[in-house]
C-alpha cells in the first residue's frame, strides 16, 4: 500500500509530458511513399511546434533549417527557438548507410544517431547529456512536402519531455 502513493504520484506526473496538441494534423502512417531522409531535409525547411515537460509549462518551438549533402552524408544545421530562451544551433550530420537504415551525429546527442524507415515514417534514436534516451518518429506526408515529427524523451523509462511539430519543406 505504501508504494502504491508513489507509483500513482509518478505516473500522475509521467502524464504531464503527454504530446501536445498542433494546429497541424498528424499524418498517418503508410507503406507509400517512403520517408527519404535525405530529399526531405536538403534546402530549407521550417518546423513549427510544442514541447511539453514535466515540472514545466510547455513552449512553442520553431526550428529553422538548411540541408546540403557533400559526399553522401546530410549536413543540416538548424537554429533552434524554445519558449523565450536564446536561439542554438544545432547540426546534424547523417548517412544511408543501406537502404533505409541511417546513421550519424547530432551536436545534442551523446552518443550515435540510428534511424531506419518504416513506410512514411522514420525512426530515429540517440541519447542526450544525462544519459536520457530520445526517440523521434517523423511521418512524411504523401506529396513529400511536410512531415509531423513527434520526439520523446525519457528518464528511468517514464517520459519527461515530448515535442509535437509540424514540418514544412521551404525549398
Amino acid at each position: 500500500m505504501h508504494l502504491l502513493r508513489p507509483l500513482s504520484l509518478l505516473l500522475a506526473l509521467t502524464a504531464c509530458a503527454s504530446a501536445p496538441q498542433l494546429d497541424a494534423a498528424p499524418i498517418a502512417a503508410a507503406a507509400q511513399p517512403r520517408f527519404d531522409a535525405m530529399a526531405f531535409f536538403t534546402g530549407r525547411t521550417e518546423g513549427k511546434g510544442r514541447l511539453s515537460k514535466v515540472f514545466s509549462s510547455s513552449a512553442a518551438t520553431l526550428v529553422e533549417g538548411r540541408g546540403t549533402i557533400e559526399g553522401g552524408v546530410l549536413h543540416l544545421v538548424q537554429q533552434v527557438h524554445e519558449g523565450k530562451k536564446p536561439m542554438r544551433t544545432r547540426e546534424w550530420a547523417i548517412r544511408e548507410d543501406r537502404p533505409g537504415h541511417y546513421t550519424g551525429t547530432l551536436s545534442d546527442a551523446t552518443s550515435a544517431v540510428t534511424g531506419e524507415t518504416e513506410g512514411n515514417r522514420l525512426h530515429l534514436a540517440f541519447t542526450i547529456k544525462g544519459g536520457l534516451p530520445v526517440e523521434q518518429w517523423l511521418t512524411v506526408s504523401p506529396d513529400g512536402q511536410r512531415a509531423y515529427n513527434v520526439l520523446t524523451v525519457r528518464k528511468y523509462g517514464l517520459t519527461v519531455a515530448v515535442l509535437s511539430e509540424d514540418i514544412r519543406r521551404i525549398d
